[in-house]
């Protein structure tokens, strides 16, 4: 039951930049390395932040300490930002550095991996998440293998469709593409809403 609950986090790990880099990855000029190495250094990232926030984690538990209080802040937050996100949609542009995925290297490719999906906020706090979790639980390190599995599953599809659907995938992939870049505000509220959802079920639940 512990991997059914933590595997719906997977959507949170990719929604937002980190999808549309793997569809920008996918209609680039060397889309097949570029791709894996994206994975790749997604993989190792998330598997160190989930690997330090579980030992971590396993420490912290036999303070039994309260943290009513802090998820309280973050339910502020959280509530604030998805106003700001509202409100600022129209103004909202991506960032700069997409515009070098269509001739990335596999280099760029796995560095850009490692980093959006280690050092993005909503995946750090993703990844933490789940380590502690799994460690709060008194569940073993590897009940995490299925959510980065799941992960990166997700990351791999814009260039498991183009394998698959060849010429059509390449049509349909730009029109994707464009249609996340211009709606991201959109991916951005879902998370948001998902993770108030995880912050009220930690207070009221």
């Amino acid at each position: 039951m512990a991997v059914l609950e933590i595997l719906p986090l997977a959507f949170v790990m990719i929604a937002g930049p980190q999808i549309l880099s793997a569809v920008f990855l996918a209609t680039s000029e060397n889309w097949r390395r570029n791709s894996a190495a994206f994975v790749t250094g997604s993989a190792v990232s998330i598997s160190l932040l989930v690997t330090v926030a579980y030992f971590l984690g396993s420490g912290a538990n036999s303070q039994g300490t309260s943290n009513d209080t802090l998820l309280g802040v973050v339910l502020v937050l959280l509530l604030v930002a998805m106003v700001n996100t509202y409100r600022t949609r129209e103004e909202s542009e991506p960032p700069k550095w997409m515009g070098k995925l269509e001739k990335a290297t596999p280099k760029f490719s796995f560095r850009l991996g490692f980093l959006l999906l280690g050092f993005f906020p909503t995946d750090i706090f993703t990844s933490v998440a789940v380590g502690s979790y799994l460690a709060g639980n008194d569940l073993p390190w590897t009940d995490f293998i299925p959510f980065i599995l799941l992960t990166l599953l997700f990351l791999a599809l814009p260039s498991l469709i183009l394998l698959a659907f060849g010429n059509r995938a390449e049509t349909f992939l730009p029109k994707a593409r464009d249609w996340m870049n211009a709606n991201s505000w959109v991916v951005n509220e879902i998370v948001l809403l998902f993770f108030i959802a995880m912050t009220l079920n930690n207070l009221f639940g």
